[in-house]
């Protein structure tokens, strides 16, 4: 009977937990453009200093970015077929949770020597928006455009692993229709 009064505590935490690690991703893209013909690529510095972040993030991103295109097969240039950039968002959540169950007692159902409302929990989490544009070089159109929220790493030893992670959900969906 014990279990039953911490089963929604239990399934809180689970869902607080999984939540934590998942990654939202979309993608959309110009159905004109043909994506074989691009190879080599490069960052377009006056959209990437428009993003809202610390220079350390963004050198994170660059980096996964980086990573993530040598895996697709493309190649650094100073001649790029297209440019890519990065716009993000930030956001903070505020969850409060109410429990409305006693911990002591009789179990469920009414309690003369209970008094009050159970517990709160309160708890904030921040969740980023990170957008990776690709933009065809030669005419200055967007081509491409990969987005992923999640859930964002605190701790500094932790922010480049996240980083790389979210990085690699969003780059999953390029190039269209070869999404996994």
């Amino acid at each position: 009977m014990k279990f039953l009064r911490f089963t929604p505590v239990l399934l809180l935490f689970a869902v607080v937990l999984s939540s934590c690690s998942s990654v939202r991703v979309a993608s959309d893209y110009d159905r004109e453009a043909n994506f074989t013909k691009y190879g080599t690529y490069a960052f377009f510095k006056p959209g990437i200093d428009k993003a809202e972040i610390s220079d350390l993030d963004k050198k994170r991103i660059l980096r996964a970015i980086e990573t993530e295109m040598q895996k697709k097969g493309f190649t650094k240039s100073e001649n790029p077929d297209l440019l890519v950039s990065i716009f993000t968002k930030t956001n903070e959540n505020i969850n409060i949770y109410q429990n409305n169950y006693p911990f002591w007692g009789y179990g469920w159902g009414w309690n003369p020597w209970y008094w009050g409302s159970g517990f709160n929990t309160v708890s904030s989490t921040s969740e980023g928006t990170l957008y990776i544009d690709l933009i065809d070089s030669e005419g200055k159109e967007l081509v491409w455009q990969g987005m992923g929220t999640a859930a964002l790493a605190r701790e500094v030893n932790k922010k480049q692993e996240r980083i790389n992670e979210i990085v690699a959900k969003i780059m999953e969906k390029y190039p269209p229709g070869l999404e996994k």
